[in-house]
């Protein structure tokens, strides 16, 4: 089995894209971040840019649990995380085979997050949450971009249509499979 890790900031498209690839390849299983609670989660995103942002805070061991006794119990071929990361996380990242960042603009996820989360949303309270956005959160956005796709195998145009974005990484999987690796070029 390999783990594929499918990361991007908020609103990038992981799960949609996890779904997609989810569909299209057989004999395949997906975890999805936003699935659980972890201790040492953060809360506060600009103070913890400001102290250095460190990705190790967050306890993924329910993560990984399920990551183990998926590969213990489960006959499949791949496991996709949907899981912002790729390998900036030191215990999680010892159980990637392959990490894709989808490199979505800043205002294109903030346009799918305000859309997706905000849909009944009055104005002042879009404009709220525009201005924590720009004074506190966005910080974390950049951040994120500045350490998770440089540490990513590869980096997908989060710009791409879907269709488009899915067939790249089935192209990405097959060519793993061709060449019986493991880690596709893991950056350590």
């Amino acid at each position: 089995m390999k783990i594929i890790a499918i990361a991007a900031v908020t609103a990038g498209g992981k799960t949609t894209v996890v779904n997609e690839v989810k569909k299209q390849l057989k004999n395949v299983k997906s975890l999805h971040f936003d699935d659980y609670s972890f201790d040492g989660e953060v809360d506060d995103f600009y103070a913890w840019v400001m102290q250095g942002a460190d990705y190790n805070v967050w306890d993924l061991s329910p993560l990984i649990k399920d990551i183990c006794e998926i590969k213990k119990n489960e006959s499949c071929d791949y496991l996709l995380l949907d899981y912002p990361f790729a390998y900036c996380h030191k215990e999680l990242s010892k159980w990637i085979d392959c990490a894709i960042f989808i490199d979505t603009p800043l205002d294109i996820a903030m346009a799918r997050r305000v859309l997706r989360d905000m849909r009944n949303a009055t104005g002042e309270e879009i404009r709220q949450d525009m201005e924590i956005y720009l004074k506190y959160a966005r910080v974390a956005y950049t951040q994120m971009r500045k350490d998770i796709m440089p540490s990513s195998d590869y980096v997908i145009d989060g710009t791409k249509e879907l269709r488009k974005m899915v067939e790249e990484i089935k192209g990405i999987i097959e060519n793993m499979d061709q060449n019986g690796v493991g880690n596709c070029c893991k950056v350590q």
